[in-house]
């Protein structure tokens, strides 16, 4: 067997990288991202929720579009409620299909991050010159309905190519969230130059949580708030970053909603001791640290 290395990402351990702090000298900056997203009716890719059903399926369809037509709204309303700030990981399929609710976020004044244009496809297998062509669309999409580009993307279905951050770095893209290997922004080598890869929930993400893993709404509210307490404690000695990953068909039900709620009780509890950011805010701490404060790309 060849063993291959990563030829994008060069080994950093944390315990060996210079000292920073964040805004106001917090050292535990946290953001909240919500997917919202649109499917294709009858064909795709997608989430199943139907165990036993052929999919796609229109139970199955229903099941996210539940997010489009009520729970977004409601987790709107919510972070409304404890006024925090979200980054929306936008399907651009939802400006024909539900602007209503993206105009929701963008009176909130919430990043809208790139996430193609249906959860329905991955970019994984694309030529170049169809990624190239879907990245394009996104983007005109994007600042067409918002009046400015997005600067960080997520891959549909978090299943980027072997071309993609070649290509989004081209697209002028500053950063990305497909690469969910640490707690503290990081350097991808790309053709056109580094691109920053901000640290992206895996784990504390309610798609493996609840729809893989079976987890409970009260369970995941527990996961959320233990990692929580631990990177407070962590960061202590490292800056970090915190990401929570919702779904509005996933968290956006209300029984889950409920839970949550424990969630955001939680963070605002320790309001001192956290920067409440989205990644684009962080993108820009970052890159304007003095050299002798961050890793070189």
């Amino acid at each position: 067997m060849e063993f291959l290395q990563n030829p994008r990402l060069s080994y950093s351990p944390i315990e060996e990288r210079p000292d920073f702090s964040w805004p106001e000298g917090k050292r535990l900056a946290v953001y909240v991202a919500l997917c919202v997203e649109h499917f294709s009716y009858g064909s795709g890719l997608g989430l199943p929720y139907s165990p036993g059903l052929q999919h796609p399926n229109s139970y199955n369809w229903a099941w996210r579009e539940y997010g489009n037509r009520v729970g977004g709204f409601r987790l709107a309303r919510l972070f409304d409620e404890y006024d925090l700030p979200l980054s929306i990981l936008l399907n651009t399929a939802c400006y024909d299909h539900c602007p209503e609710l993206v105009s929701v976020f963008r009176e909130r004044g919430d990043e809208i991050v790139a996430h193609g244009h249906t959860n329905s496809e991955n970019q994984n297998g694309m030529s170049v010159e169809d990624e190239t062509a879907l990245i394009d669309q996104v983007t005109r999409a994007i600042r067409e309905n918002e009046g400015t580009a997005p600067r960080g993307w997520m891959s549909p279905g978090a299943h980027p190519g072997p071309n993609t951050e070649d290509l989004l770095k081209k697209a002028g893209y500053e950063y990305t969230l497909d690469w969910p290997m640490d707690d503290q922004p990081a350097w991808l080598k790309t053709s056109a130059g580094p691109l920053m890869s901000i640290p992206y929930p895996h784990e504390v993400n309610d798609v493996p949580m609840v729809v893989l893993h079976d987890g409970t709404a009260s369970a995941f509210a527990d996961m959320a708030i233990d990692n929580l307490e631990e990177m407070l404690e962590q960061s202590k000695h490292q800056p970090l970053v915190y990401g929570i990953t919702i779904h509005s068909f996933i968290v956006g039900q209300p029984f889950r909603i409920r839970q949550f709620r424990r969630v955001l009780d939680a963070l605002k509890a320790h309001a001192d001791d956290i920067w409440f950011t989205t990644p684009g805010q962080i993108c820009d701490h970052y890159q304007a640290l003095p050299d002798s404060q961050k890793v070189k790309p």
